[in-house]
């Protein structure tokens, strides 16, 4: 599903990554360790076609995307791809099942279409009672589910979460991986995940650590 293979990326002439290697078979949900400016927040930004490395390559489904054009990558990225973030990210005027949709409002998909896909998706993370709040009417447990449905409701082969338990309490960062866990059981789609939580990360069936731009041999976990 996901290779990456020699990556180095520089920024003012410092090496963040040095010569990054890493690879994921389909439906692998894996965790991706290390200290604060180790480099795995440039690394997902890569994979994510959100930057472009200096040397090396990076290999989604089969495809080479480092030399893809600005508008291809755009292109690829909605239709593979789903992003978690540790802060939401969700439009604060808009209820849930419009935030969910959103992905395909962009794609242009009819209104229709969208609300029922939207709540579809919100009922699979037990949020079907929730489809008409808005953000602040949600805790924040309730909101990173409604950002998870959003991440899944293009069907992508490849969720890049960042922190996505980083803003919550240990109890309810525990309900999300749980969700996450059983998302990538269900629907077979491949999960890579930032974290900081060595406990969260060991819930995952790999933990890649990365340590001063570098990728340490992966641990197989049980």
């Amino acid at each position: 599903m996901l290779i990456v293979n020699s990556v180095t990326k520089y920024y003012d002439q410092n090496a963040v990554l040095q010569n990054a290697s890493l690879s994921l078979l389909d439906g692998t949900f894996a965790a991706l360790v290390g200290s604060s400016g180790s480099g795995k927040s440039t690394l997902l930004n890569l994979i994510g076609l959100l930057d472009r490395p200096d040397s090396g390559d990076v290999v989604i489904d089969g495809r080479s995307v480092a030399v893809l054009s600005s508008i291809e990558a755009a292109r690829f990225r909605n239709e593979l791809i789903g992003f978690v973030f540790q802060s939401f990210h969700l439009l604060s005027r808009l209820t849930a099942w419009e935030n969910v949709a959103l992905p395909l409002f962009h794609r242009g998909v009819g209104r229709a279409e969208r609300r029922t896909a939207a709540l579809a998706m919100l009922d699979r993370v037990g949020l079907s009672d929730r489809i008409g709040h808005r953000p602040e009417q949600l805790s924040g447990g309730q909101r990173q589910r409604v950002a998870i449905a959003r991440a899944l409701v293009t069907e992508p082969r490849l969720i890049l979460a960042d922190e996505p338990t980083g803003n919550l309490d240990s109890a309810t960062g525990l309900q999300v991986m749980d969700l996450l866990r059983q998302l990538n059981r269900d629907l077979g789609v491949t999960i890579l995940m930032v974290t900081h939580d060595r406990d969260m990360a060991r819930l995952c069936d790999r933990v890649i650590e990365i340590r001063d731009g570098r990728v340490l041999p992966q641990e197989e976990q049980g």
